[in-house]
């Protein structure tokens, strides 16, 4: 491979999706969405995978035309200004901060069981500290690294689900077979259609993070191949896994028995006599977590240089190599900084500002969206004609509506109704924030041309002054 054709191949692409998006939100919080619509949840999953591949093509479409190192931060400026650009990407930044910072804080709770003698902010500290160098190896380590881990969760997933057909099909010696087991004990719409919607928002948070595919794009190597193609894998990859695994945990447990507080894996294994899997299922969530950490740093590291290089965000942030040291440097002491927050502010606060995380991803595939529907209406398909979205404009319209009828389900969700406030607050701020950053250079512009305008007054007076009388009778006459 040649000096132009280094970069990331599709299923490396692919891999840095699948790290981001299979985390603790499918391996903990999807019990709430399972709990919430029962058996039909798998129309929940089958609605989501169905929204990810219309945002992710959208995507496709725009990165394939310019891989511009912001992504839809940057698609969205050139389409609706600079305002929006500065929002998109302040608001895209905070939020996955505050998130990561959870995160942190999670897996530092589940290591201290085997490091009982060090304290949860040292102990997140570290986790953010190691997240942070790793990604300073640059792209080509990280991804090997993020591959590896990636694979993790894939065979655990697929080691579950061998399990639980091995289960349900009774052929374990000794045990019956269970068959449509707890699938039988209750309807299949316990809740209703209510229970659907009620579900997706956490559905949509389990496929949350494959946007990180635009953000890499401009990494990748002969993009217009290899980003669809990253694409295809991912979303074929992640529906057909989280199907596969919620159509194996129906019958193994009912859905009403499930809480926030337990993995759907591992309770549907513990009642079926494999004690020992929630062991295991904890390793792998620690797993699952860093991954999303390493691959959620990357992604906004390249989104504040990309601020930066806007002129939206502190010159010196800006760096000239492929690798943005100090942008990944930045995130990890803000990470760091949230992480002191959550040790020092009243636990409501602090959960308060990291539920904008969860608005702050479904933000930006409204933007996705909107921003795609203006990109194709000016700019037609991208080049050599390669259009991929199906159905535009029609599609692009009814995505729009039902992710925000999405946010606007978020009340409805325990703890979730914060996180609409926590984020439209956010919004707000940076909004804000833009308008003022304009005001200071507008009024210093005011300042300067009222006191040029001043100085020329005086200097032409000065002149009549002194000019000889010849000169002022020739003028005057």
């Amino acid at each position: 491979m040649s000096s132009k054709e280094k970069g990331l191949l599709a299923w490396q692409l692919t891999m840095l999706a699948l790290g981001t998006v299979i985390g603790g939100s499918f391996f903990l919080a999807s019990a709430i969405a399972i709990k919430a619509a029962g058996p039909a949840v798998i129309i929940s999953y089958i609605l989501g995978g169905i929204l990810v591949y219309l945002i992710l093509f959208a995507l496709s479409e725009m990165a394939v035309a310019d891989q511009a190192p912001g992504s839809f931060r940057s698609y969205c400026e050139e389409m609706y200004g600079p305002v929006a650009g500065f929002t998109v990407g302040w608001v895209y930044w905070t939020g996955l901060v505050l998130a990561m910072s959870s995160e942190a804080i999670a897996v530092s709770i589940f290591i201290k069981n085997w490091l009982p003698n060090l304290s949860l902010p040292v102990l997140g500290s570290l986790v953010i500290i190691a997240v942070t160098v790793v990604n300073l190896w640059g792209i080509d380590k990280l991804s090997k690294l993020e591959s590896g881990l990636a694979a993790i969760k894939l065979i655990a997933l697929a080691g579950f689900i061998i399990l639980a057909f091995i289960l349900i099909a009774g052929l374990i010696p000794g045990r019956p077979l269970i068959g449509l087991g707890a699938v039988r004990e209750q309807p299949f719409f316990p809740a209703g259609l209510a229970g659907i919607a009620g579900s997706m928002l956490i559905v949509i948070f389990t496929y949350a993070g494959f946007e990180v595919i635009g953000l890499a794009s401009s990494e990748a190597v002969h993009p217009h191949r290899t980003i669809p193609r990253a694409i295809t894998f991912t979303v074929i990859g992640l529906v057909g896994l989280y199907l596969l695994t919620i159509l194996l945990i129906l019958p193994l447990v009912p859905t009403q028995i499930l809480s926030e507080d337990s993995s759907p894996l591992v309770v549907a294994l513990d009642r079926n006599g494999l004690d020992w899997a929630g062991g295991v299922i904890t390793i792998v969530l620690i797993t699952a977590i860093i991954s999303t950490m390493l691959a959620a740093t990357f992604g906004i590291a390249r989104m504040v240089q990309s601020l930066a290089n806007e002129g939206h965000a502190p010159s010196w942030i800006k760096d000239k190599g492929d690798i943005p040291y100090r942008g990944i440097i930045f995130s990890g002491a803000a990470m760091l900084a949230a992480l002191a927050l959550g040790f020092i502010l009243p636990r409501q606060v602090y959960l308060f500002l990291v539920s904008s995380g969860g608005f702050s991803l479904l933000f930006v595939y409204v933007v996705i969206m909107a921003t795609h529907y203006k990109f194709r209406k000016i700019k037609g398909c991208p080049p050599a004609g390669k259009c991929r979205f199906p159905g535009y404009p029609y599609t692009s319209w009814l995505t729009l509506a039902v992710l925000i009828l999405i946010i606007g389900s978020m009340p409805l969700v325990p703890g979730q109704g914060s996180g609409l406030i926590a984020g439209i607050l956010l919004v707000v701020f940076f909004l804000s924030t833009y308008y003022l950053k304009t005001l200071k250079p507008l009024s210093k512009k005011r300042i300067t041309t009222n006191r040029a305008r001043a100085e020329l007054e005086v200097s032409e007076e000065l002149f009549r002054e002194k000019r000889p009388d010849s000169d002022k009778k020739k003028t005057d006459s």
